[in-house]
């Protein structure tokens, strides 16, 4: 513990790298976050962007040009609902998180141009000294925030037999005043936002209470954080959402949302984040081996996980799992849901709970999350806005998710046009991050 802290604060003293030099990126289509500004160049100095556009400022003539001909700029992604350093191949559990693979997994998010993520509870106690860390040195991989170890319930959510929390750095209060003080220590140590866990698992295990959910929302709030919470039914959000919570940060999977609701979600600035890809790939890896052959989904994979998923006998038997149809209704009802929220004007949030499981593979879960908020009804261009200026939004985080003078260059650089087909979002030729490419291609 001593080491990985002094490690932290070493490193965090150290400012971020400036450039030599100003660059200019020049000749590349820019989505900004929020429009397709066309044809134009960026110009970079140190760590943020200084200008966007034609009438180059003076700094422009000396700097190093980059010519990105036929490619697309976009900000780069941002993830408001992930976890980090909790897997290890086919297994999953806290005892895996390290500050090494911590750093394994934001450099996975980062190649896969994912350059904020958000790790939404079941942080171990190193969380906030890897977080100095990584934020101070972009080499570390993509920009961490979060959680810390959220709140839970006894005997309940997130379930610590089945999520192999050994340590288990879950607050579980037990009534109001447990709730307020979790909330208040959680603060003390350095989170972002605070994360409940408000399902009862399928009935099978208690559910957070009222007293307990309605307490720490409004502790967290007369402290100035926002509220995640995790949530699976209609009635919990319709609870939820009275109760004035901040973020949904999955989607409803078992019935359709009233008008009702939709619309006090949109009155009320209610963020919900869908997280589609969590119940699709239960069954989507199975049900479409040949994708496990091209270097985009397969570079993203340990090898234990790559060799048991391209085993047909597992394709056959994942598939016929008793709880494979509830999968598929859960997607198709979550569909259903968020093209009703998104028509009604309620604000999405962009993330996939990669990195909690095996199955929900980093780097490669955020493209297909844009895939389906396509299928869902939106068009590309909303689809990479939530995934930019709408996800930084939420955060809170006006410095990034945006192509645009004063923001920071985190930048995804594309080999085909993502307006044209959201599939092209996997088209990577370059990623920057703080005003250096930080990775390239994805090959094997």
């Amino acid at each position: 513990m001593r080491s990985t802290r002094l490690w932290a604060l070493l490193l965090a003293a150290v400012a971020l790298p400036a450039a030599a030099e100003p660059i200019l990126l020049e000749n590349a289509r820019v989505f900004d976050g929020q429009r397709d500004l066309g044809v134009t160049p960026v110009l970079i100095d140190g760590a943020r962007i200084v200008h966007v556009g034609t009438s180059l400022p003076a700094a422009a003539t000396g700097a190093r040009r980059i010519d990105y001909t036929g490619k697309t700029l976009l900000p780069g992604l941002v993830s408001d609902h992930a976890h980090v350093g909790n897997t290890q191949g086919l297994d999953h559990g806290d005892r895996f998180y390290t500050q090494d693979n911590v750093v394994r997994d934001l450099r996975q998010f980062q190649r896969y141009g994912i350059t904020t993520v958000t790790a939404l509870g079941m942080n171990g106690a190193d969380f906030f000294a890897i977080r100095t860390a990584v934020n101070a040195d972009p080499a570390l991989g993509a920009q961490l925030y979060g959680a810390g170890g959220g709140i839970g319930v006894p005997d309940g959510a997130p379930p610590a037999d089945s999520m192999g929390l050994s340590h288990d750095p879950v607050a579980r209060p037990r009534n109001a005043e447990e709730a307020r003080a979790a909330v208040a220590t959680q603060q003390a140590d350095g989170v972002d936002l605070i994360k409940l866990w408000v399902d009862d698992m399928g009935d099978k295990r208690p559910m957070m209470t009222q007293e307990v959910y309605r307490a720490a929302i409004a502790e967290a709030h007369a402290r100035g954080l926002k509220v995640a919470a995790h949530i699976h039914d209609l009635a919990q959000a319709r609870a939820l959402v009275d109760a004035k919570v901040d973020i949904l940060a999955h989607g409803i999977r078992d019935r359709a949302v009233d008008p009702m609701l939709a619309r006090k979600m949109r009155d009320q600035g209610t963020w919900y984040i869908a997280t589609v890809a969590i119940d699709e790939a239960n069954y989507w890896y199975a049900e479409h081996p040949q994708y496990l052959q091209q270097p985009f989904l397969r570079t993203a994979l340990p090898a234990d996980v790559l060799a048991r998923w391209s085993q047909p006998t597992w394709q056959r038997a994942q598939l016929a799992g008793s709880d494979i149809p509830a999968a598929r209704n859960a997607v198709a009802t979550n569909l259903d849901n968020l093209r009703r929220l998104h028509a009604t004007g309620v604000r999405l949030g962009f993330g996939t709970d990669a990195g909690a499981m095996p199955q929900r593979v980093i780097g490669f879960a955020e493209h297909r999350e844009l895939q389906l908020l396509v299928e869902a009804g939106l068009t590309p261009t909303e689809a990479l806005r939530t995934a930019t200026a709408q996800a930084a939004d939420l955060l809170g985080l006006s410095d990034r998710g945006r192509i645009a003078a004063g923001k920071r260059a985190d930048l995804l650089v594309l080999d085909a046009d993502p307006l044209a087909d959201i599939a092209n979002s996997q088209r990577i030729e370059a990623v920057w991050q703080a005003g250096r490419q930080v990775a390239g291609p994805i090959t094997e």
